[in-house]
């Protein structure tokens, strides 16, 4: 069973920088594609950012390109959203999730794995 663990989250003021980690168990981490999602209470998972099995590529969602970039390090099975300038309205609970099925990279329901979240709250 794949094991995704989040961390990084907590209390920052608007416009600081924070880095959220998602380190990655049981498997080949380097075979998989990673995306980070956020949702907040009562909506729906809404897609961040996405990356290829070998960085390679990338993807992000218009409301956060140019603010949030993804990265991984296979050697140490893990998978980073850097988030810079962040708003208050950045403030939910952030995940990542693996075992991409191979279409809609931006529905939650194309992938088998997910981590438990971290919550990110921006005080203004």
């Amino acid at each position: 069973q794949v094991q995704l663990v989040e961390s990084g989250g907590g209390l920052v003021q608007a416009g600081a920088s924070l880095r959220l980690s998602c380190a990655y168990s049981r498997g080949t981490f380097s075979r998989y594609a990673m995306a980070w999602f956020r949702q907040a209470p009562g909506m729906e998972r809404e897609f961040l950012a996405f990356i290829t099995w070998n960085g390679g590529t990338t993807f992000y969602a218009d409301s956060v390109q140019g603010r949030f970039t993804i990265s991984r390090d296979n050697t140490k099975n893990t998978v980073h959203l850097q988030m810079s300038d962040l708003k208050p309205e950045d403030t939910v609970v952030y995940y990542c999730a693996t075992g991409f099925r191979g279409s809609g990279r931006a529905n939650p329901t194309s992938y088998d794995y997910w981590g438990q979240g971290t919550q990110v709250t921006v005080s203004s």
